[in-house]
């Protein structure tokens, strides 16, 4: 298997995600997060929010289309049947509240063989509506069984 190196830079095109309330009230209550901010409008208000806070890692709900593009392109050829999840970092801005807008995107950043294993990498970038960065996140996967040929 030849790695694709050459798409490393690849973005894919913008998803927009409308950020709903009961999406992070059931987001919240999936994870164990009972806090007011994430539960309550009015305990959110009396806080200075407009709505609802999502939890911190609400992210993977709103990044979840943009990483499937990457995962499906053929141009990857990113092998699902022996895909698993590797690591990912975030760091956080602006925090995401009920009705927000977020646009992701999302690039390659690398794409490497370790021992034997594929590692992809990939970069998103989410901004609300205002325009105002609400989080970067490093995603990579590996692909376990591979051989460079």
């Amino acid at each position: 298997m030849t790695l694709p190196t050459d798409k490393i830079g690849k973005t894919y095109p913008p998803h927009v995600y409308l950020v709903g309330r009961e999406k992070i009230r059931e987001y919240a209550a999936a994870v164990g997060e009972r806090g007011a901010l994430y539960n309550d409008p009015q305990a959110a208000r009396a806080a200075g929010y407009p709505d609802v806070v999502a939890p911190p890692m609400f992210v993977v709900v709103y990044c979840a289309a943009s990483f499937q593009h990457a995962l499906a392109d053929p141009e990857l050829g990113i092998d699902l049947a022996h895909l698993v999840h590797g690591a990912q970092r975030f760091v956080w801005g602006e925090p995401v509240v009920a009705g927000d807008e977020i646009t992701t995107t999302l690039e390659v950043t690398d794409i490497a063989m370790k021992a034997g294993f594929r590692f992809d990498t990939f970069r998103t970038t989410s901004l609300n509506q205002r325009g105002e960065l609400t989080c970067t996140g490093e995603w990579s996967t590996i692909v376990r069984g591979q051989e460079e040929r």
